[in-house]
């Protein structure tokens, strides 16, 4: 376990870059053999629309990266966190932080982002895509992004997690990431037992559904046992999903000035 997590002391931001890429291609690739829905759509224009995102991405990780270098050394220095309040073996420390920082930097996000009106404006950035493709997954508003990097820095603080079990997390949510958006269809006699613990392709399809309740459903990135649990998971006929968002039907999804200033266009009604 030691070797494993050693392997992770010293990632860098580039590496995690390559590994979304890497992630990207494979699921691309199976998209066109294992597809879900069959769209008709410009794919490279909407892949160039949604991968735009990534350059506000990048912006806001630097930001937060140097909050949470200084973070980290505060860490250390008071020994804050429950690795360092509770005595456990490598391996539960790992699973214990992967756990937190899911379900606080990922599920209480993602609930936040829709519950309350400001966030889940820019969060309507994310939902306005009607062709859900892999490339959806780098499709966030940068203030969006800001309050989901918010709540990993919370989780980091509370578990008191090593920067080496942070770059774990981070790349399992990568894959978890562009898994879920990817426009596939895995087997029933496998996706089904999946879904009772993980987020899959299909759990994922339910939360882009065009109108509530199941828009404000299946909230999970990693592990779907966070739904299971607080009453928000939802599995129903995946042919019955349509993207997008029915207050944003006839708006374009398309064009990322008017996304990037969508959650301060005032005649974009929301009944959050």
């Amino acid at each position: 376990m030691e070797k494993f997590v050693s392997l992770f002391e010293h990632a860098k931001p580039w590496h995690l870059l390559m590994w979304i890429a890497f992630w990207m291609l494979i699921f691309g690739l199976l998209e066109n053999v294992l597809p879900n829905f069959s769209f008709k759509y410009n794919r490279k224009r909407h892949a160039g629309v949604n991968l735009s995102f990534l350059i506000t991405t990048a912006i806001v990780n630097i930001a937060i990266g140097i909050i949470t270098a200084g973070a980290y050394l505060l860490i250390q220095e008071h020994k804050i966190g429950l690795i360092y309040w509770i005595e456990m073996p490598l391996w539960v420390q790992l699973i214990v932080c992967l756990l937190l920082l899911d379900f606080i930097g990922m599920y209480c996000s993602h609930y936040v982002l829709h519950r309350f009106k400001w966030f889940w404006k820019f969060h309507m950035v994310h939902h306005s895509d009607t062709h859900v493709d892999v490339t959806t997954g780098t499709r966030h508003h940068p203030g969006d992004w800001f309050l989901r990097e918010m709540f990993a820095l919370v989780a980091v603080f509370l578990t008191g997690a090593p920067v080496a079990f942070y770059f774990i997390f981070r790349f399992v949510n990568v894959v978890f990431t562009y898994l879920t958006h990817a426009n596939i269809s895995l087997p029933a006699w496998l996706e089904k037992p999946l879904s009772w613990i993980f987020v899959t392709p299909n759990v994922h399809k339910f939360h882009h559904h065009v109108e509530r309740p199941w828009t404000d459903t299946n909230f999970g990135n990693i592990f779907s046992i966070w739904d299971r649990l607080l009453g928000t998971f939802v599995y129903d006929d995946i042919t019955k999903v349509r993207y997008g968002l029915d207050v944003l039907e006839g708006k374009p999804d398309e064009d990322v000035i008017f996304q990037l200033k969508l959650p301060f266009n005032k005649t974009v009604k929301t009944d959050y």
